[in-house]
């Protein structure tokens, strides 16, 4: 039996980062009493993945030959279950793979200063948590790709193969208390007691 509480599986080693900078406090609000940017580490470590601070140099995570998850602190319900699949397909694919959520607000043009006409929202969508990054990448990577998600996967998209996978309502990236309140609602119970 695997030591990691999302299923059965063993997980090939990957190693994860929590990304929390330029979210303001938010990482740091409470879900379920407990921290959003703590609830994301624990999500990372119940997949199987070892969360590494930030800090380490890019560099040591390249010598290691894992694959890297990038976890947005904002996401602090994704189910680990659903961490460990997307770092198996992308071992499996040697792909960046990218989860992602469905929009869902209205989304207008603007052309020339002026709000336009309505965008479909059918092929729309919006980066969610996580992004794995395989070790063909991590490797490739000249440094650590930073803290905004939608900016890494549009740089990694000019010269890597790019899988998008949906998340589930769980992993949603919350914005603001409001929020929280909803995801709290959706999840239901507290993530880990401690």
């Amino acid at each position: 039996m695997s030591e990691h509480p999302y299923d059965e599986r063993e997980l090939p080693p990957a190693l994860g980062l929590v990304l929390d900078e330029g979210r303001g406090a938010l990482p740091y609000a409470l879900i379920h009493g407990e921290a959003l940017v703590a609830c994301a580490a624990w999500a990372l470590g119940d997949a199987g993945v070892t969360p590494v601070d930030v800090g380490v140099p890019w560099s040591s995570l390249q010598t290691v030959d894992e694959a890297v998850v990038l976890h947005d602190a904002l996401c602090p319900m994704t189910p680990a279950a659903f961490i460990a699949d997307c770092v198996e397909r992308s071992l499996a694919h040697d792909a960046v793979v990218v989860a992602v959520r469905p929009v869902t607000d209205t989304v207008k043009r603007v052309e020339g200063g002026l709000v336009g006409e309505t965008v479909d929202r059918e092929g729309l969508l919006a980066p969610s948590s996580p992004v794995v990054l395989p070790p063909s990448v991590v490797r490739a990577l000249d440094d650590f790709p930073g803290h905004d998600l939608a900016a890494i996967v549009a740089r990694l998209r000019e010269h890597h193969v790019i899988e998008t996978v949906e998340a589930p309502p769980e992993a949603r990236r919350v914005t603001s208390a409001e929020e929280i309140a909803l995801l709290e609602a959706l999840t239901g119970e507290a993530p880990r007691p401690f």
